[in-house]
């Protein structure tokens, strides 16, 4: 025996942070010749030999046996300098197997890989950190990479070491913190986890930070799944068309929705459609409705259905629960050949406390703050990233661009901005520690959404940057050159109040709150909005949007939902609307079963869907609603104040007169006739949209396709148009000359 027994010990204890510098093939002397010692440590080996991989027939190399539990030395004199060798094992069982040594190869990471990590300057950590199938000397393997700079030790354990942490020890590379193993004879498909040995002495068991797919709980083991060449995109004509966009001008229709609650198969136990399955249907319905743009609530891994998956414990990963990640590729590849844009919703702002992740990912606070002053999130009961730390800044960053480049994702939705920016989000005093400055804002957070915003339209052009933020935090759709945040879009939460607080308002009360309905544009082009209404306003007893509407019976309802998305639809802005919402659904959306789709046999719900199918239409055909989504000229009142007849009255302009559109909405059950509205041209406006025609359910009152307008000054203009104004309606006209 060559070895000491305290060397031992640190390899059958796994206890070294140095394996390689044990196991694995090294020159040694033996009296005053050179030769070489080989050790290996292998689980259920009744004997070992070494095999010469230039030389597989010759002689082999009989390793002996020095403990019970496989830990195993030999010598060879006849050879001083290191060659490519395979361990051959014999089982108790009487099995042989042969492979390569995984203690035999160098660091799959670089000095400067290492070196970039730290810093936070590698954008795309997921292509190193993680478990890669790659190929090193002609050897087809796993490579392994993992952070935890507390650890007292790391082992990749799993289906082929019987999740027994003594066999695959990994290497610290050091002060940065990695870990590193390379592990060949590994394929896709196998099961496996970090064993981390901690300094209070129990080992836990993690999941990878970098995991690309993911077991069903309760076990969520990572699984082995190459992703970066596993497919072959057909959307290369999108991607071109998408990096030149201006989506500023374009028109740009978002339809939000949760894929486990979308669509059953009724006949296979009410389980949601898959990735695949969705590339059928959901296209479908997408082109039918004319939708620019599908949103997804994240599909980011996570354990909890009951968090729709906002509580995220695979930032990399497409969930198991609709297919593999190929399949989720083919999925947005199929959108993109059908010129449907891809969203998802992405969650830098915290994550769950499950022990399985990344909570106390090394026994301390890694990934989140230790102070829950700053790193636990009361409303949520989740934990806080720790935006100071460039590994953890290095490792969200990584996360958006990785959908970006293995998934082609259009755009990302950024959840919670506004509980990232403020320290003392939803805390009292004494709960919160200020700035640097002694001020509330999250400066490291600003940075870290800032630099993400600008790495993520530096390397996918086109690719939409999208703010839930419900504050009025400056510039957040301002450039960062310009000291903004850098997102596109912003979600106008503002709006999405005070219309709906007015809408649920008795019609005979509205002439008092008429106010709600003007006040968004006071600041309206403060930031580049998206008018939404989310899934988060029809759930937790707030009613769907139907039956947020007052009064009764439904068809009273479905009059003033559909005067409701008239009005949102003709509002500058970008539109986005949760699933269900679009034909009506009565109930709230339960994340746990299908839509309703059965409702749309009835002209109430198949109505609101035809108004809000025309209003796509409309949106994308008509220069002035698009265009003048995001500029001031493009909108303008004919009449605001008209809170006695609660009317609301205004254009839509564009370069082109022929482009222009007047909108008018008649917010109460009465029917307005010959309703007089001033209009800057002199001629005729051909009625293009009124939400009580009788194809979509209403009482079909209206002004025969269009008016001319006649030389009265009315509304402060020198021309005017005498309309019969349906009950609980918009119409909108635009004028032919």
């Amino acid at each position: 025996m060559k070895i000491s027994n305290k060397a031992i010990q640190s390899i059958t204890s796994v206890k070294s942070v140095q394996p390689h510098a044990v196991l694995g093939m090294h020159p040694h002397i033996k009296g005053k010749v050179n030769c070489l010692v080989v050790r290996a440590y292998v689980d259920d080996a009744k004997s070992c030999e070494l095999v010469d991989v230039a030389n597989a027939e010759g002689p082999r190399y009989k390793l002996q046996r020095l403990t019970k539990d496989g830990f195993f030395e030999g010598i060879i004199e006849d050879r001083d300098e290191v060659f490519k060798y395979r361990l051959r094992i014999e089982r108790f069982n009487g099995e042989i197997r042969q492979f390569f040594d995984p203690y035999s190869f160098l660091p799959t990471l670089s000095e400067h890989d290492v070196y970039l990590f730290s810093e936070g300057s590698d954008h795309f950590l997921h292509r190193k950190m993680g478990a890669h199938i790659r190929t090193i000397d002609g050897v087809i393997g796993v490579s392994f990479a993992v952070w935890a700079p507390n650890a007292e030790r790391v082992s990749v354990v799993g289906d082929f070491n019987h999740w027994d942490g003594h066999y695959h020890p990994m290497r610290s590379l050091g002060a940065s913190g990695i870990w590193e193993l390379f592990i060949p004879g590994l394929e896709s498909g196998m099961k496996y986890k970090y064993e981390i040995g901690s300094r209070h002495g129990f080992p836990l068991l993690k999941t990878d930070p970098y995991g690309t797919f993911f077991e069903a709980p309760p076990y969520n083991a990572s699984i082995i799944c190459s992703v970066d060449d596993s497919y072959e995109w057909n959307d290369a004509e999108w991607i071109e068309h998408r990096a030149k966009s201006d989506w500023k001008n374009q028109p740009i229709s978002v339809y939000e929705m949760h894929v486990g609650s979308w669509k059953s198969v009724v006949e296979d136990a009410a389980r949601p459609l898959s990735y695949r399955e969705l590339a059928i249907e959901l296209v479908e319905y997408l082109k039918d409705m004319r939708y620019t743009h599908v949103e997804f609530m994240p599909l980011s891994e996570h354990p909890f259905d009951g968090s729709w998956g906002y509580q995220v414990t695979g930032f990399f990963a497409p969930t198991y629960r609709f297919g593999s990640p190929e399949d989720f590729m083919y999925l947005v590849d199929v959108l993109h050949q059908n010129e449907i844009g891809v969203i998802m919703d992405w969650v830098p702002a915290h994550f769950p406390t499950d022990s399985f992740a990344l909570s106390q990912f090394d026994g301390t606070a890694l990934y989140e703050h230790a102070d829950p002053r700053q790193g636990f999130h009361q409303d949520w009961g989740t934990l806080i990233f720790n935006y100071g730390r460039n590994e953890v800044r290095g490792f969200l960053i990584a996360s958006a661009l990785a959908w970006c480049e293995r998934y082609h994702i259009d755009g990302l939705r950024v959840d919670a901005v506004a509980s990232m920016l403020y320290l003392d989000y939803s805390r009292e005093e004494g709960q919160w520690i200020p700035n640097q400055h002694g001020g509330r804002e999250n400066l490291e957070a600003i940075d870290f959404l800032r630099k993400t915003n600008d790495l993520v339209h530096k390397y996918y052009p086109g690719t939409l940057l999208i703010a839930e933020e419900s504050t009025a935090f400056p510039g957040v759709t301002k450039p960062t050159s310009e000291g903004g945040l850098g997102f596109d879009l912003k979600w106008n939460m503002g709006w999405m109040h005070d219309t709906l607080e007015y809408f649920q308002k008795d019609p005979i009360y509205r002439k008092y709150e008429h106010h709600q309905l003007s006040f968004g544009m006071l600041y309206q082009y403060s930031e580049n909005f998206t008018q939404v209404f989310s899934h988060d306003e029809i759930v937790h007893g707030k009613r769907s949007m139907l039956l947020k509407m007052p009064g009764e019976p439904i068809s009273n309802k479905a009059h003033q939902l559909r005067l409701l998305y008239g009005l949102m639809w003709m509002w500058p802005g970008k539109k986005t609307l949760f699933m269900g919402s679009d034909f009506g659904q009565s109930a709230e959306w339960n994340y746990n079963k299908s839509l309703d789709w059965h409702l749309l046999q009835y002209l109430d719900h198949h109505g609101i869907q035809m108004v809000v199918r025309d209003l796509n239409r409309l949106y994308q055909e008509i220069p002035s609603l698009a265009t003048g989504d995001n500029r001031p000229e493009g909108f303008e009142w004919i009449n605001c104040t008209d809170a006695e007849n609660s009317i609301l009255t205004f254009l839509r302009k564009a370069d082109a007169p022929t482009d222009d559109l007047t909108a008018v909405g008649n917010f109460t059950p009465v029917l307005r006739e010959g309703f007089r509205v001033g209009v800057p041209h002199l001629g005729f406006w051909k009625e293009i949209l009124n939400t009580d025609a009788k194809e979509y359910g209403g009482l079909g009152f209206g002004n025969n396709g269009g008016v001319l307008a006649e030389a009265v000054e009315w509304d402060g203009r020198p021309y005017s148009i005498k309309l019969d104004l349906p009950p609980q309606s918009m119409s909108v006209f635009r004028y032919q000359g």
